[in-house]
This record gives structure tokens, sequence and C-alpha cells, in this order.
């Protein structure tokens, strides 16, 4: 004999708990941290891993502040960076930051639907079309933008030569968008059904 799950109160409250401590940490350490690095009340971000055009041993190749260590996987780093500098070694990862905080957001919404046992709402078809707008810009537009910033950085520079450019979208990323959109048209088709369930009644 199996015991039925039933969703409770608790179970809802626990759900929005965490949420809401994904949305401070990710608030916290991956967004604002790095912005107060931009402005300088914290230690700025001055390093970044970028990919080298052969796998020859780069020990310490300078150009100005710009320092390249590393083999095939190197660690560009700044010695000094100026603001725009900062700027563009901070601007993915709070991009990125950003768009997981709207994706928690989103999702917080979500859950306080779940506090009545009604999941099947409009509402949360086109949150759940938000979420996958949300992670298809993490797969391919923060990645683009990590390349472009990488550009910018090493432009001008003799680290332009070993540095490969290159653009590389998070396929993984991309295929959970595509499933968190077919989700959303399952949960769009029970809206109906159920609006149409209760026409008759």
């Amino acid at each position: 004999m199996t015991t039925a799950f039933r969703w409770t109160r608790v179970d809802s409250h626990v759900l929005e708990l965490v949420i809401g401590l994904g949305l401070l940490l990710v608030g916290l350490f991956q967004a604002l941290f790095p912005l107060l690095g931009v402005t300088g009340p914290l230690p700025p971000i001055d390093t970044r891993e970028v990919r080298l055009d052969t796998a020859a041993q780069v020990p310490h190749l300078q150009s100005g502040g710009a320092t390249l260590r590393g083999t095939h996987q190197a660690e560009l780093a700044f010695t000094d960076p100026a603001l725009w500098d900062r700027v563009l070694f901070a601007a993915p990862q709070i991009v990125h930051a950003g768009l997981i905080l709207v994706i928690l957001s989103i999702l917080m919404r979500m859950a306080t639907t779940f506090r009545t046992g009604d999941v099947f709402v409009p509402a949360n078809v086109y949150r759940l079309y938000g979420i996958a707008v949300a992670l298809i810009l993490t797969g391919t537009a923060v990645p683009a933008l990590d390349t472009i910033t990488t550009e910018a950085l090493i432009s001008g520079t003799p680290l332009t030569k070993e540095v490969v450019s290159g653009y590389t979208l998070s396929a993984s990323t991309v295929v959970l968008s595509i499933l968190v959109a077919a989700l959303a048209g399952a949960f769009g088709h029970g809206t109906r059904l159920r609006a149409d369930t209760e026409g008759l009644v």
C-alpha cells in the first residue's frame, strides 16, 4: 500500500526559503560584490581564464599591466586594471548573475502558487516561458559577452597573438531552455484543459 504525496504549506515555505537563500547568495557574491569591485570599495576582478593558440607553455608573457600565464588553458591577469578594464572583467559575471536572479525571482512567484495547490494558472505558463528566455540568453549571450570583453581586454597588445578568439555557446543551457519551453507548453495545455473542464460543470 502506497501513500500519496501531498504538498503542504510547510513544503511551500521551505521551497520559498531555499529560493530566497539562492537570491541572496547570487545577489551578493555574483552581482553586488563584482559591481563593488568595479566601483572601488572591494578588490576588482582582475583575472580571466582564456585559451591559448598553442599548447606551448607561456610562463610569463607580459604586455604593460597584463600578464598571461599557463599552457593550453591560461590565466589573463591585469596588475592594476583601470576602470574600463574592471568593467570588462566583471561584465559577463554580472550579466550572468542578473539572468540567474531573474530566473530565481520567477521561480519565487511560481512557488507562491503552490500554497493553494493550484499550479495550473495562466501566469505560470508565461513565467515558464520567461525562464526559458532567460536560460537561452544565459547560454548564448553570456558566452558572446565573454568573448567580446576578452577581445577588448587584449586588443592592441602582443597577447592577441597567443589568445584564441572564439565563441562557444553553452549547449546544455540551450537544451534546458528548450525543455523548459516544452514544459511551459504542457502547462498551457493543462490550464486550457482545466478551464474547459470547469466550463462543463
